[in-house]
Formats: structure tokens, sequence, C-alpha cells
């Protein structure tokens, strides 16, 4: 519950013994803290990083009737319009909502946020024309994409997603540098674990990560299982957790 809050703070309080671990995503770790001051938990100082599992790449998408053929559609009306080109989020403060926050500081534009309960209705209202952009995950998209009911614009990848019908990099597509927004999955123990606990355990994760039936089971859940160690999830946390602290600050973001 709480977009992982609640699961952050009892594996915080947990014996730090290897037997108690959060799977985490950014929510909890890199966007909490700088939107509420009261977590009861530090993230750089509860935990320590175990194994990075997954990446979920993140998409910027259109229904297939709307006028926009290309990002720089959006952009040029954005700038014609401020304040008036909609974009759907999964819900203020998601990572969802950050990730179009992103796009318009990068753009110097402003979009126009319209945040929903789940990934589901603001699917709906896509499709529907409510609402114009939806940022997305390519998961979540992929089958309207599939019908025909929807387009993608971009990814918020380095690499373009090949189940996207060959839509661009946000990088490509708006060419501007930054934009690459990974959706990070990874494995984390409280502080304290003893290291022999967590190099098991990472040395474990990062052999199971490459096996055939774990990369089927991620492909299907439309993740990327890029698989690695402590080192890796902590470089991706720091990086993840300076990119929304600056979003957050320069677009004086707020949860209700």
């Amino acid at each position: 519950g709480g977009g992982g809050v609640t699961a952050a703070a009892a594996v915080a309080r947990a014996p730090a013994d290897g037997r108690t671990l959060l799977l985490a995503t950014g929510g909890a770790i890199t966007i909490a803290p700088h939107l509420n001051p009261k977590l009861g938990y530090d993230p750089r100082k509860d935990f320590v990083p175990v194994a990075l599992v997954a990446d979920t790449p993140m998409t910027l998408a259109t229904r297939a009737q709307s006028p926009y053929t290309n990002v720089a559609d959006v952009l040029k009306d954005a700038r014609d319009n401020p304040g008036r080109v909609s974009y759907a989020s999964t819900g203020n403060g998601t990572i969802s909502h950050l990730t179009g926050e992103l796009l318009a500081q990068s753009a110097g534009v402003q979009l126009l946020h319209m945040p929903y309960r789940g990934a589901g209705p603001a699917i709906t209202d896509l499709l529907g024309g409510q609402v114009a952009l939806m940022v997305t995950s390519a998961a979540s998209i992929e089958p309207m994409v599939l019908d025909k009911k929807a387009r993608v614009l971009a990814s918020f990848t380095r690499e373009r997603i090949g189940a996207l019908q060959g839509a661009p990099t946000m990088t490509e597509a708006a060419g501007l540098k930054g934009l690459e927004v990974p959706v990070w999955v990874g494995l984390l123990a409280p502080s304290g674990t003893p290291q022999a606990s967590v190099d098991k355990l990472a040395a474990d994760l990062v052999a199971i990560c490459p096996q055939p039936d774990t990369q089927g089971g991620f492909k299907g859940l439309g993740a990327a299982p890029p698989g690695g160690g402590p080192a890796d999830l902590a470089r991706v946390i720091a990086e993840d957790d300076g990119r929304w602290e600056r979003v957050i600050q320069q677009g004086k973001i707020k949860l209700n």
C-alpha cells in the first residue's frame, strides 16, 4: 500500500538478519522522500542494496486517431497553447506523473497533468479522447498498440522497444538529453544485514536473471531483467533520487 511506503517502513524496522527483504521501486525509495517528510524511514540510511532485478520502460502514448504523429507535434502544440495539452498519469506523485513533468521541464513547455487512479481509467479516457496523451509503462499500453487503438510516440529508454512497432526513443524524437528513465525494481535489505547474506542473495539473483525462464517471465510482464549486483542498484538509485528531487523541486510538486 501507499506506493510501497507501507512495505518500506515495515522492512526498515525488521531484524537485519537477511530473512526480511524489500522488493522496491522508485515510488517508495526515490520519490516519496521528496514528497513526504514524515515517511518513518530514511531510504539512504535504513536499507542496503542487494540486486537490480528489472526495468519496466515508460512511454508517451496517444490514441490512434490523434492528430499528433510525433513528439515534435506535441511540443509545438504545447508551445503554442501553454498548459492546454493534457497528459494522463497513473496518479499524482507517481513515476508516470513525474516522467511527464520531466519531459515538460526538459522541453521548456507547460503540459496539463491529469492524474487518474491507475492505468485502466487513464487508458479508457485516452482512447475516448478525453485526454490527449498518456505517460505509462510499455506493458500497459502495448495491448492497445497491438489492437491499433493507440500509438506510442516515444519511449523514455536508451534503446527502442521492439514490441512498440518502431517507436523512437524520446532522445531521438525530441532531440533532448536526460530523458532515459529506468523504472527499476530492486531488492533491498535492512541496514546492518550481514555482508555474507547480502553477497549470497546478490549472487543468486544475478545468476537467475539471465536464465531463459526468467527472461521469458519478465518479457510477459513487459519488463526487462537487466540484472545487477549491489553496486548496480546503488548507482541506479542515486541517479533516480537526484532526477526526481530536481523535477519535484522545479515543478513545485506536492501531494494533495
